[in-house]
């Protein structure tokens, strides 16, 4: 399948989780991949990092958004890094080169993305993060990549 036809699920999180939340996002990314998608996240560490480790273990593709002026800031799990020079307001745009969202752990810049993603009506699969109106809760990484999957299937066979 050509990588513009493939969908792009943005994974959103905590830039100093607990290290459940890193297993958590590793195991997201390797579904990410293993199930043809492409991960979108702002490609840096925590969450960001460990999601784009577990794409890069099985394969898929990466692209990191990332805050700053350099593409060398990603992190090296990172396969297109984009840099914007945009600060937290790049959180917009992870969330409009996404087609859904799963949410992991995080604080305040994880919130902005979840408001951008409802905002422009995005789904938004969480697991251990914000417990707010937008947010579908989830227990495992499988449900959340299942589920993010689940209205595109016909689409990925």
């Amino acid at each position: 399948m050509e990588l513009r036809k493939k969908i792009r699920i943005g994974v959103i999180g905590g830039a100093k989780p607990e290290d459940k939340f890193r297993k958590i996002a590793f195991e997201v990314g390797q579904l990410i991949a293993e199930k043809g998608a492409i991960l979108v996240c702002g490609g840096l560490g925590g969450v960001m990092e460990a999601a784009a480790r577990g794409v890069k273990k099985a394969g898929g593709v990466s692209v990191g958004i990332l805050p700053g002026n350099s593409p060398k800031d990603a992190n090296r799990y990172i396969d297109i890094p984009i840099a914007t020079g945009m600060g937290y307001s790049r959180n917009s745009l992870v969330v409009m080169n996404s087609d859904v969202l799963i949410a992991i752990d995080g604080e305040y810049g994880t919130l902005s993305e979840i408001a951008y993603g409802c905002v422009h009506e995005k789904k938004i699969f969480g697991i251990g993060t914000w417990n707010i109106e937008g947010v579908i809760s989830v227990e495992t990484a499988e449900q959340a990549v299942d589920k993010a999957l689940e209205d595109f299937f016909p689409l990925i066979r």
